[in-house]
């Protein structure tokens, strides 16, 4: 479709007036893997293409998409969602340019031309790995999926971009039993990026390290509870500053009075130590991109700095709402969607302090590796998280693994209690839900210190805060 085609069916979708009016084309081509039980679950692939296009009147909008993407068709939905604006139709000169990207990637190894039983190799591989680090090791489960997007979005004000977003992922879970307890270990890898991710990890090390943590926590002892320090190493990933803390600064929440960050910009909303930036530009991260999903060239985006609330996350029609430009946030899972703020690569920047010392610091408390689920109220920012693997520290060392943790507290009140952040920095990566779309993002932290969380456990304390055991401390 030329950009002459693209032009008459912006004008159409203007026809009964209207502010802006967005046209977006996708082509999808993914691969599935699913293994389990030493076979093949699921095996899917598929291409699918559609468009939608969106107009905006005043602060009403409609969006109408489908998978025949024919100038006809698409002449067809443009008149449908013009009906939103009942007005005289505005004239504009729409000249079509391209912003220059920020970023570039290249992929050598494209998923699309690696065979589907290649693709299988490196499950297996995964699985018998997990597998043989020991005979606990009950069930194992991989997943692998590979996407290729192609994308033109064209809009109103001029703006015309095309673009391949290229993205694989695999993800082990391995389950370990010793007749009386069961316990998970989960690992993923991905990124933007082919085949080329099993450079930054070899899948059999993938598979070891799922199934030694599963085999771990199957040893760990039951957490305490009470009140303590909380240090979260920068293995833990971003899950804190994501879902305590990124979501409330998505914008849309904002404006809408769904976040505790509402009309608190320039106001101190964590410790000094803390600054939360969110940056779609850092090469190959599984959140990375050139443009956003209104065309919009990606840039990094700095929400709190030094304690301070600085920006919020913004696509265009949150950004038009408030007279400011969009920070590049506008993401939709398919053309099936309408653009909404979302997080990208969301993180806590690095600070000067060693994990060492910060461990050595902490005489008594809970040393958080690996962060599991959890919810958050955006609203009022309280939380409750899983621990996925932890440790107890005693007198500045980490101890014996615990198991059955739970960390509860408010975002904003646990940044401000952050003590000290580590010089080292660990992303994870997931899918991130909101409005019915997943988004793929990665998150990161360095190692930092808090004051005190609520933990939540099955030990009980005594009166001194000593954990009531009766075995024998093992070293880490």
């Amino acid at each position: 479709m030329d950009k002459k085609q693209l032009k008459q069916i912006l004008d159409n979708a203007l026809s009964t007036g209207g502010d802006f009016a967005e046209i977006f084309i996708e082509e999808k081509e993914t691969t599935g893997i699913g293994y389990e039980d030493q076979k093949i679950e699921k095996l899917n692939s598929g291409i699918d293409i559609g468009a939608g296009i969106r107009v905006i009147s005043g602060d009403t909008t409609a969006y109408v998409y489908t998978n025949v993407v024919t100038t006809e068709e698409l002449g067809y939905i443009a008149q449908v969602a013009s009906k939103v604006a009942q007005s005289e139709q505005k004239s504009y000169t729409l000249d079509f340019t391209t912003p220059e990207a920020i970023l570039d990637f290249e992929i050598t190894l494209r998923p699309d031309q690696i065979k589907i039983e290649d693709k299988i190799e490196k499950v297996m591989e995964v699985e018998k790995a997990a597998r043989s680090v020991d005979e606990k090791i009950k069930q194992v489960a991989v997943s692998y999926g590979d996407i290729r997007q192609k994308v033109i979005i064209a809009n109103s004000e001029g703006n015309y971009v095309e673009d391949e977003r290229i993205r694989t992922r695999i993800a082990c879970n391995s389950i370990a039993s010793d007749g009386e307890a069961i316990q998970t270990g989960f690992t993923s890898l991905g990124g933007t990026k082919g085949f080329e991710i099993f450079k930054d990890k070899d899948s059999s090390d993938l598979g070891l390290e799922s199934g030694e943590l599963a085999l771990l926590m199957l040893k760990a002892q039951p957490s305490p509870s009470g009140k303590m320090p909380v240090v979260m190493a920068a293995e833990a990933g971003g899950t804190m500053v994501h879902e305590a803390c990124g979501h409330g600064l998505e914008a849309d929440l904002a404006q809408k009075g769904l976040s505790v960050y509402a009309n608190k910009r320039s106001e101190k909303v964590a410790s000094e130590l803390i600054t939360v930036i969110d940056d779609p530009t850092i090469p190959y991260k599984y959140g990375s991109y050139r443009y956003d999903d209104e065309g919009t060239v990606a840039r990094k985006n700095v929400l709190i700095n030094q304690g301070f609330l600085e920006n919020y996350m913004y696509d265009k029609l949150t950004a038009k709402k408030e007279g400011v430009q969009s920070t590049g946030n506008g993401r939709r899972e398919s053309y099936k969607y309408r653009p909404i703020p979302r997080m990208t690569n969301t993180y806590i920047a690095k600070g000067k302090d060693k994990q060492e010392e910060i461990i050595k610091s902490t005489k008594k408390g809970l040393y958080v590796k690996r962060m599991g689920g959890g919810q958050v109220n955006t609203t009022n920012g309280d939380y409750v998280f899983d621990v996925a693997e932890g440790y107890l520290i005693e007198n500045g060392e980490t101890t014996y693994p615990v198991k059955g943790a739970t960390l509860t507290g408010n975002g904003p009140e646990t940044l401000q209690m952050v003590e000290m952040v580590g010089n080292d920095l660990g992303f994870a990566i997931g899918t991130c839900g909101k409005e019915g779309q997943g988004a793929p993002v990665s998150d990161a932290q360095p190692t930092i210190k808090i004051k005190e969380l609520i933990v939540g456990g099955t030990a009980r304390m005594d009166e001194d805060n000593q954990l009531n055991r009766d075995f024998k401390i093992r070293r880490i």
